[in-house]
């Protein structure tokens, strides 16, 4: 799949997460097989330009091309600024979020929210795409609610305005992340557009991955919290799709080595104090599921240390792979 010049290595995109795809995440991603990792969206408020946060956000140190960042606001002349800013420090691609259902996005008109006035989308678009010489993607819901699914239109705006390429989560924002994703909208919009169409919502498995390419007929599908702690879900995903087969899991001891290389990177980026913190979760989603998993997580929480939480990590999965080896 092609977005404006670049030739991506695949079509599994690492969906963008507030306070998960940071820059180790990102990495992580590629390394196991993503063919494009977006990154946290970045405000269009200046104010915040300045903020420690802000500044890790836009820190691309290594990172592979193209680099894709989001941001998210309301207000078309900030969205502009925004991009500009962004290009500035690196990003090759730009996306806008249309998509986050996030009360505090919504509340101040951005993300979903702005599916509901569909001028404002038109005038954010083009202020964005004719403020950087880069391509301009958009990730976006099927509408707003049930009642008012106008992603077709907004998907036709878009292809207007020269966005390059076009992420649909197939639920609305008021659906949030409940029930289940519905995929046959995204079908109607890759059939009414000729720019690339990912399809983004419950794609958690190798198999839910072909269905929901052949449901949708899109070019790519886009991963979010399913790579939570199961990183390699794109090369599992990627051998599926080239083989007809799967994978085996990966060993406590892969798992292990995995981990440990992401909480280094973790430590690395954020310095050690705010690094152990922001690893807490990523550990907890790396244990979910295993053996014994809710009191090695209890454990972690209260440890203050990277020296202390990479020791009780290799400690666990030690443990585990010895109680593979025993019933085996």
């Amino acid at each position: 799949m092609k977005i404006g010049p670049y030739t991506l290595s695949n079509n599994l995109v690492l969906a963008p997460m507030a306070g998960v795809t940071d820059r180790p995440f990102r990495q992580l991603c590629v390394e196991q097989g993503a063919g494009l990792v977006v990154s946290e969206m970045v405000s269009c408020n200046a104010l915040l330009w300045g903020s420690e946060k802000t500044r890790r956000r836009i820190d691309h140190a290594g990172e592979g091309e193209p680099v894709s960042v989001q941001i998210a606001g309301a207000v078309p002349a900030q969205m502009a600024d925004a991009a500009r800013f962004n290009v500035d420090h690196g990003a090759q691609l730009i996306d806008i979020n249309m998509g986050c259902p996030a009360k505090k996005v919504c509340n101040v008109m951005a993300g979903s929210a702005l599916l509901q006035d569909e001028a404002l989308v038109g005038q954010i678009l083009e202020a964005v795409v004719s403020a950087v010489d880069v391509p301009v993607t958009l990730k976006i819901r099927t509408g707003w609610d049930p009642q008012h699914k106008n992603g077709l239109a907004i998907a036709r705006l878009a292809e207007q305005a020269g966005i390059q390429a076009l992420a649909v989560h197939g639920r609305t924002r008021a659906c949030g992340y409940r029930g289940e994703a519905e995929h046959d909208t995204v079908r109607s919009i890759k059939s009414a557009v000729s720019i690339p169409v990912i399809a983004n919502g419950d794609i958690t498995t190798p198999e839910k991955a072909l269905s929901v390419l052949q449901q949708s007929g899109a070019d790519a599908v886009m991963i979010g919290r399913a790579a939570q702690g199961r990183p390699w879900i794109f090369r599992e995903i990627a051998h599926y799709l080239a083989t007809g087969r799967h994978l085996p899991p990966p060993a406590p001891a892969a798992i292990c080595t995995t981990l440990t290389t992401h909480l280094n990177n973790l430590y690395a980026f954020y310095g050690e104090y705010t690094g152990v913190r922001v690893a807490r979760k990523h550990i907890a989603w790396y244990s979910k599921g295993q053996r014994d998993g809710n009191v090695f997580r209890q454990r972690i929480v209260r440890l203050e240390s990277a020296q202390a939480q990479l020791a009780c990590v290799r400690d666990y999965f030690d443990r585990l792979t010895e109680q593979q080896a025993l019933a085996a």
